[in-house]
Formats: structure tokens, C-alpha cells, sequence
């Protein structure tokens, strides 16, 4: 039975500082160096400096840099690489939850009261292995009983969700394409995104391709004909698209977290932890329903909860985004739409930069980057970013946003973490 009692910190946390590495494709590197990367661009960028003595206790999401890269115990590894012996650091495994997860931790260990400096983050190398390989590392997040044998992959997977809620909802293909068309214009604006490329310019890049070729010029005239294209945009797990599915990623991101009451040491601007949620759901073979994952509705309702807030004062968010079936689903199990109106927003452009409820202005997974393990953070330093009114060209037009959530999800929905953060 649940517990009455309504969950809140023991103290306030705040985020002081924040690092990611380019989000791509880095064969000539390793997790360790993605992630000093990441760290560098932290203290590189932080107000009031860090000295790397004052952090005493790490976190690190890593879903399986044993598999993706022969490598294990990753913790320990990547703190003698950042010269943080012998500093404790844990790794955290939750699939592409693992630095939510992490995140969690660091929180939870501050607002004990155990530490007031934590380092969180999240890595992991993904490239070294072809496509085949990726696809094989990734489906063990799934259930090895019952949905890998059936021969789920994820984007099979997914695909069963968006068939669900298209026969429910009547959402349509281009509903799918919007989502993908709206993230990568995003992702355009983002520096480090790994497709920091709008679909139009693709569009455009092989059309001059063929023009220089001398072969038949493609007849699109729209993104979306491009995107309705088999060959431009092959199926991968019908009704998803390649355009519907996030990238097989290399990428590497971390927070400083601190005790509230010593944050302006560090920053004038510091991001407060307001919320936090994480709830377990079943796996997708057993699931309840296709339309909507349970794990998302019980870690929103714990955030929520905690921060004092409803979904409808929450400006700015990044959802999990691994297909874009998934923003339509995350859009709707989080409270801001009702259920079926997800894609309907967002064929509206109400998800867009200039809409009324904006989502993934990193470009989210789907251009951004997955780099699996530091996914989790990654969306939290967007968030960062956008409540310090320094995202630069992703930044929310003729607003000055106060309240940010991000919603990490691992597996077939078995894991959640939802988070919500406060502009001071």
C-alpha cells in the first residue's frame, strides 16, 4: 500500500553546473574520454569555478559499456580519468534510464544530508559495434523470456505502441513525421546535437546530390513527401520510419548538484530540484495497455506531487523521445493533453518552440543523440540551459521560463524517472 504521507526532500538541491560533450559518432574515442569531455565543458563553463577536491561522491549512468565496449566497472574508471581518487562513484544501470537514475541518487544523497557536493552524469559509447550488434545490446532491456524470443527489438516494439494508438486515437503517419520534422528543426539550433540538420535540408542535400549525379531529380516538394518516400525513408518496424527513431549515439553529460543553502558560492543563477519521481512498470508484454506507459503516470503524479504544481505551469519540457511515437505518448501520460490529443498538438505546432507547450528544444533523442546511458542527463541540461535564459537560439521566445520537467524512461516502459526544476 502506498504510503499517505507526501514525499519531500530532506533539503534543498540545486544544479550549479552543467557539461555535455558533441553528441555523434567518435570511433578514435572511449567512455572514459567522452565523459571527461563532458566534464571539462562543466568547469569550463560554471560561473564560479569548481575545484575538483571539494566533490565527494559521484553517480554515473551507464547502461552497458560492458557489452558496447568490452568494459566494466565503469565507474571507478572514469574517476581515476578525471583524477577523482579516491573519491566514491557508483555506476547506476537502468537502461536509457540510467542517469535519471543517477540523477535520483546524487539528489537523494545531499538531501540526507550525507554529502553537499555531488557529480552525476551519464555516458556511454555505442559506435564501436554495427548496427546489428547495437540492436542485440539494446533488445536485452526488453524482457529476455517473453519479448526478446518473440523477436521484439525496440523499434518493433514501439511500432506495436504507435499501431495501438493509431486504432485507438486515429493518430496517422504524418502525426509520426510531424513529431521528427519539429525535433530535428530544433536539433538545427543545437550546436552539439548529433543532426543539428533540419529534414528540409536533408531534403534539399539530396536533391543536389542527384542534380550533381545527373540522375532523376526526386519529385518532393514538402518534408513530408520526402519523409512518405520508401526509399528516402525506409520502414524499420512498420509504422515507424527511419525518420521516427533516434540515432545510435556516443555522447557523454554531467551536473554538479549542491546543497541549496551553498549554491550562490557557485552560480548566481543556481536551478532547483523541486520534484522528483520514479516508479517501475511492467514489462510491455504484460502491460495493461499499448497507449500509454503506467511507469510515466505514477513518477509524473510523485513530481508533481513533491513540487507543488500541476502539468499546466510547467514551461518548458524534454520527454524520452527514442521514437516519435514515444513524444506522443509521454506527452499525454505527463498531463499535458488529454489522450488521443497528442498528435493533434503537435500537428498543430503546439509542441513547437513558438507553441504554447514546447517540447524537446534540444532536438530531443530523435536529433540530438541517444547516448543511452547519459540520455537522462543530457535532458536535465537542456532544461538548465533554458531556465537560465542562455540557450541560445533554442531559446523559448517572449517568455522567461520558471519550471522545466524531464521524463527518462529505461526498457519497455519498466522504468521512469520524472524530474521538475525551479528557476530561483
Amino acid at each position: 500500500m502506498t504510503s499517505p504521507r507526501k514525499k519531500q526532500l530532506g533539503r534543498s538541491v540545486s544544479i550549479v553546473g552543467a557539461g555535455m560533450s558533441n553528441f555523434g559518432a567518435y570511433k578514435e574515442k572511449t567512455n572514459r574520454d567522452i565523459f571527461v569531455d563532458a566534464f571539462m565543458d562543466m568547469t569550463e563553463h560554471m560561473d564560479n569555478g569548481i575545484d575538483i577536491s571539494d566533490i565527494e561522491a559521484g553517480y554515473l549512468g551507464n547502461y552497458s559499456a560492458d557489452l558496447f565496449e568490452g568494459q566494466g566497472h565503469t565507474a571507478p574508471i572514469v574517476a581515476d580519468w578525471l583524477g577523482m581518487t579516491p573519491t566514491p562513484i557508483t555506476r547506476i544501470e537502468n537502461a536509457c534510464a540510467s542517469s535519471g537514475s543517477a540523477l535520483r541518487e546524487g539528489v537523494m544523497a545531499i538531501a540526507s544530508g550525507l554529502y553537499d557536493v555531488v557529480l552525476v552524469g551519464g555516458v556511454e559509447k555505442m559506435t564501436d559495434l554495427p548496427t546489428e550488434g547495437v540492436t542485440d545490446v539494446l533488445a536485452s532491456a526488453a524482457d529476455g523470456l517473453y519479448e526478446v524470443p518473440a523477436g521484439f527489438t525496440f523499434p518493433g516494439i514501439y511500432g506495436a505502441l504507435a499501431q495501438a494508438h493509431m486504432e485507438r486515437y486515429e493518430t496517422n503517419l504524418d502525426h509520426l513525421l510531424k513529431v521528427g520534422i519539429k525535433n530535428h528543426n530544433n536539433g538545427a539550433l543545437n550546436p552539439k546535437a548529433q543532426f543539428n540538420t533540419t529534414i528540409k535540408s536533408l531534403m534539399e542535400r539530396r536533391i543536389m546530390r542527384a542534380k550533381d549525379r545527373g540522375e532523376a531529380i526526386p519529385a518532393w516538394s514538402n518534408e513530408l513527401d520526402f519523409l512518405n518516400d520508401d526509399k528516402a525513408n525506409p520502414w524499420i518496424a512498420w509504422p515507424l520510419r527511419l525518420y521516427d527513431c533516434a540515432p545510435i549515439t556516443d555522447g557523454g553529460a554531467c551536473l554538479l548538484l549542491v546543497a541549496s543553502e551553498i549554491a550562490d558560492g557557485f552560480t548566481s543563477k543556481p536551478i532547483e530540484i523541486v520534484g522528483t519521481g520514479q516508479a517501475t512498470g511492467r514489462p510491455l508484454h504484460s502491460a495493461e495497455e499499448l497507449t500509454s506507459l503506467s511507469a510515466t503516470k505514477y513518477a509524473a503524479s510523485q513530481a508533481y506531487d513533491m513540487a507543488g504544481v500541476s502539468p499546466s505551469q510547467i514551461d518548458v519540457v524534454e520527454v524520452h523521445d527514442c521514437f516519435t511515437i514515444a513524444e506522443i505518448v509521454a506527452s499525454e501520460d505527463l498531463g499535458f493533453f488529454e489522450p488521443g490529443e497528442g498528435p493533434r498538438a503537435a500537428d498543430e505546432g503546439r509542441t513547437a518552440l513558438s507553441g504554447d507547450r514546447p517540447i524537446n528544444t534540444s532536438g530531443g533523442l530523435k536529433a540530438k543523440g541517444h547516448p543511452v546511458g547519459a540520455s537522462g542527463v543530457a535532458q536535465v541540461i537542456e532544461i538548465y540551459h533554458q531556465l537560465r535564459g542562455e540557450a541560445g537560439a533554442r531559446q523559448l521566445p517572449n517568455k522567461s521560463p520558471e519550471l522545466g520537467l524531464t521524463h527518462n524512461v529505461g526498457g519497455t516502459g519498466g522504468t521512469c524517472v520524472v524530474n521538475i526544476f525551479r528557476r530561483n
